[in-house]
């Protein structure tokens, strides 16, 4: 990939692809092979941010966590060569085994995902979700020496609030700590509530944004219809109650026209309007087979116009 066409992650060294491929999928919907063909052909088509965590997916029967890590480090392993300038990113926090972001459970947690990715160095770590039980000084203390350790690159923070983040950072800042560089938030055209708190902060702290559920649990792929046809996916109970709010069909209304003038997809046009956001590095969506996938990648290379972006704006305000 042209290094042009990558965003760097805050003030950090790492830059990314402006579409994150998601893990989650990897041992659950999507078997190791399938799993491998997704990995290649994104990497194939100028990706270099794959995005997992430790917990993913020891809801599933048969698995017990750390199931995708293990399918990527065996995709590495494959491969025989790392792809140049991959950026791994996992979490710890919700792995049945390794709960919380207390200090030994965050250097334990690491070492385990270290040892199933195969790999030295965990480019970019999460804090996946927030432990209230364990002060944010003992935690980012934790997640900042094992960057001097050289276990990881760079710290990154996800579902944590707005006022959280501030102070893990203050903490970072007054300790002379390695503070977050990005920060994952559920952000997409019909849940942009992040846009009065959490984006004005980011942007004030030089904070990279990497939305999940760009595609609304898959409402914005434009499957989901008034009156239409069931739809084969775990997310579809939660997509079909976005049809409620009368606005929603005003979004897919524009999502219909952009994507048919442009010749491309709705689930694309909704993810380059989100990568094209304030403070937005890159969108993290995930793909059960080829064929979503092939829906996904152009949205590395789309860019919308302005009236296009402020279309949609428009329609999800």
């Amino acid at each position: 990939m042209n290094a042009t066409r990558l965003r760097r992650l805050g003030s950090s060294d790492l830059h990314v692809s402006s579409l994150c491929l998601g893990g989650n999928v990897f041992g659950w919907t999507a078997d190791e092979a399938t799993s491998f063909d997704l990995l290649d052909a994104y990497v194939e088509a100028g990706g270099n941010f794959v995005d997992t965590a430790d917990s993913y997916s020891f809801w599933v029967e048969g698995n017990s966590g750390g199931d995708s890590e293990t399918v990527i480090g065996r995709w590495l392993a494959r491969r025989g060569s790392r792809p140049q300038d991959l950026v791994l990113a996992t979490k710890v926090s919700q792995h049945p085994q390794f709960q919380g972001l207390g200090a030994s459970n965050i250097r334990a947690a690491a070492e385990a995902s270290l040892q199933r990715l195969g790999v030295e160095t965990i480019d970019l770590y999460y804090a996946h979700f927030d432990d209230r039980d364990t002060p944010l000084e003992e935690s980012a203390r934790a997640f900042s020496a094992l960057v001097d350790q050289g276990k990881v690159r760079q710290v990154g923070l996800s579902n944590h609030r707005p006022e959280r983040i501030a102070q893990w950072l203050d903490i970072c800042a007054d300790q002379g700590l390695h503070a977050p560089v990005c920060v994952q938030p559920h952000y997409n055209l019909v849940e942009r509530g992040v846009e009065s708190d959490l984006v004005p902060l980011a942007q004030e702290r030089g904070v990279s944004l990497l939305p999940y559920f760009g595609l609304a649990a898959g409402f914005l792929t434009g499957k989901y219809r008034r009156g239409g046809a069931d739809v084969d996916s775990p997310r579809a109970g939660k997509a079909w109650e976005y049809l409620e709010e009368p606005r929603n069909e005003q979004v897919l209304a524009e999502l219909d026209r952009i994507s048919r003038e442009r010749g491309t997809t709705q689930a694309t046009v909704a993810l380059a309007w989100l990568a094209q956001r304030p403070g937005v590095a890159s969108v993290l969506s995930s793909a059960r087979n080829l064929d979503q996938l092939s829906g996904l990648l152009p949205v590395m290379e789309l860019q919308l116009s302005e009236e296009e972006a402020a279309a949609l704006t428009k329609a999800s305000s």
